[in-house]
């Protein structure tokens, strides 16, 4: 059986975005290998979040996965600050890390871009949490000996770093780091949010999955459209993409066909969309509902998976330190 990570950040609620490009996908595979899901709140501490914040976020995330199906009994859900071993990784990784693989990281890459076109010195107010993020990132999957990450496109390169990571580990010492393969979702390109652009907090585009029936509704209605009337045919666009991502596959396809001969309004769109979000959200809605009403338990859950997590990571933490000369003989 194959053993799959997945690290989700806890900064702010999470949304339709972050479930069909992550969450179901991580959720379906979950199913037939053995998998663990990692609240990352090391990560988040890059954008310095309060505490109060954070530890509300965390609890909400962990009700978020539990609520869409997270079996905790067989897949191991915790918290990445239970797991304070993969600081010691990252550093063993970043030993052997080029730093010409770091100064091509998205993130960084972004970061930088945008200072100089602000007329700013380049790595001006970035700081090392950003820079190391994938070193860190890397060692949350191979401290465990993931063979498999789901990730949405747009992560695809987290998991080609942590692959070179493993491969400059093993190549310098021993072969003791399995080398991991990324899993994307081929179903699910990038969401868009309400204005063709990615679904993201950042764009203040996304809706929150706990977002009722009403606040769907009206999310959906805000949706950008063209003109066009109904009776004229219409490229496929965000209400059609969504739409293909929540829906039964044959009403997805009835409603592009609509599209592209005509037929159909986007008043009817939006609603057909609104219900579809509706329905595939309404029960996980409720369940989470319930777990944010009882922080105890899910505290309880993270704690015993920060257990087990500790559990599975031991084994590749001795290897990796025999490897290196730490610790005694």
């Amino acid at each position: 059986m194959p053993r799959t990570f997945t690290g989700i950040k806890p900064t702010g609620q999470p949304h339709l975005g972050n479930y069909l490009g992550m969450i179901r996908p991580s959720l379906e595979l979950a199913r037939s290998a053995e998998a663990l899901f990692c609240i990352v709140d090391y990560h988040a501490l890059t954008i310095t979040p309060d505490p109060v914040r954070m530890r509300r976020d965390v609890l909400d995330l962990a009700a978020t996965l539990v609520a869409f199906g997270l079996d905790t009994d067989r897949t191991i859900l915790y918290r990445q600050s239970d797991l304070p071993e993969v600081c010691e990784l990252t550093w063993i990784l970043g030993c052997t890390c080029p730093k010409g693989l770091l100064n091509r990281a998205h993130a960084y890459k972004a970061a930088t871009a945008e200072n100089v076109a602000h007329g700013r010195d380049a790595d001006h107010g970035i700081g090392m949490g950003l820079f190391n993020y994938p070193v860190l990132m890397a060692a949350d999957i191979l401290i465990h000996g993931a063979d498999a990450v789901p990730v949405g496109r747009d992560q695809r390169q987290h998991v080609e770093i942590a692959r070179d990571l493993a491969d400059s580990f093993n190549r310098a010492y021993e072969p003791v780091l399995v080398v991991p393969e990324p899993v994307i979702d081929e179903r699910v390109m990038t969401v868009p949010g309400l204005d063709g652009r990615k679904m993201s907090k950042s764009y203040g585009n996304q809706l929150p999955l706990d977002a009722p029936r009403d606040q769907i509704r009206r999310w959906v209605s805000r949706i950008v459209t063209d003109s066009r009337s109904p009776s004229e045919p219409k490229d496929p666009d965000t209400i059609l993409s969504l739409y293909r991502n929540v829906a039964p596959e044959g009403a997805a396809a009835d409603l592009e066909r609509r599209y592209r001969e005509g037929g159909v309004g986007y008043a009817e769109a939006k609603a057909m969309l609104a219900e579809a979000i509706d329905v595939a959200l309404a029960p996980a809605r409720e369940r989470h509902a319930e777990l944010m009403a009882d922080p105890a338990l899910l505290r309880d859950i993270l704690a015993s998976g920060g257990e087990r997590a500790r559990a599975s990571a031991a084994g590749t933490l001795r290897a990796v330190r025999a490897a290196t000369g730490l610790g005694c003989a």
